[in-house]
């Protein structure tokens, strides 16, 4: 009489999951080392800024005098109000408060939304009077590049102007896609007290939008 023996097959080893703390901390961690790398994206800009601006103090004052300061004072405090109201969704989330959560958080995206019309109006309105970099003069603009003293010099200043607020604005619309998403597990009750890492992820980097707009508002709107 044979005997066969049973073959024992070891597969590979299951991947390890985090525990909920460890997940949490390292996904912090991560949001924290990525906006480092956005702080210096940025920061680049800042200084190029800076360093023309003092190069070029005179003609980058008269070109400062097309900008409308009243709506970057608008965005200014639409965006700080949109900080507070994402605090408040952080700690519903840590509450484990689900319907807080999605409301304070729609409120954030509402925000978004306001700043992003805010910032349309004033392209819209230097589109209408011609003043984009780059562009030839035309019979319906009501500025013209050729009529300026310091054509070069204005154009320097606006291209930065441009780079610095279509890159914040694309900024704004990735944030508000983030919290979107947050705001979505929240209407799913995905929250509790042990698990709220999206959210506060979300807010982060909402944060580090409102901030680099705080730097912005004065760098290109009030200081002459």
């Amino acid at each position: 009489m044979s005997s066969s023996n049973e073959a024992t097959v070891s597969g590979p080893p299951h991947a390890h999951h985090w525990d909920p703390v460890t997940a949490y901390h390292g996904s912090k961690l991560g949001m924290w080392l990525f906006l480092a790398t956005e702080i210096l994206l940025f920061g680049v800009l800042f200084t190029a800024f800076a360093i023309f601006r003092y190069l070029y103090m005179e003609e980058f004052h008269h070109a400062s005098q097309y900008l409308d300061w009243k709506m970057g004072a608008i965005n200014t405090a639409v965006l700080i109000f949109s900080s507070f109201t994402a605090v408040l969704g952080v700690d519903a989330a840590q509450h484990g408060d689900n319907k807080k959560t999605f409301r304070w958080l729609c409120v954030t995206v509402a925000c978004g939304f306001i700043f992003l019309i805010v910032k349309y109006l004033e392209y819209s309105h230097k589109a209408h009077i011609g003043l984009f970099p780059f562009i030839e003069c035309n019979d319906h603009a009501q500025f013209c590049w050729d009529s300026v003293e310091f054509k070069n010099e204005f154009k320097m200043y606006f291209g930065l102007y441009y780079c610095m607020t279509m890159l914040h604005a694309l900024h704004v619309i990735i944030g508000m896609g983030i919290l979107t998403w947050a705001l979505l597990k929240a209407k799913k009750n995905r929250y509790s007290t042990d698990y709220y890492t999206p959210v506060e992820m979300g807010a982060l980097y909402w944060h580090l939008v409102d901030l680099i707009w705080i730097y912005l508002f004065p760098l290109l709107y009030l200081v002459d």
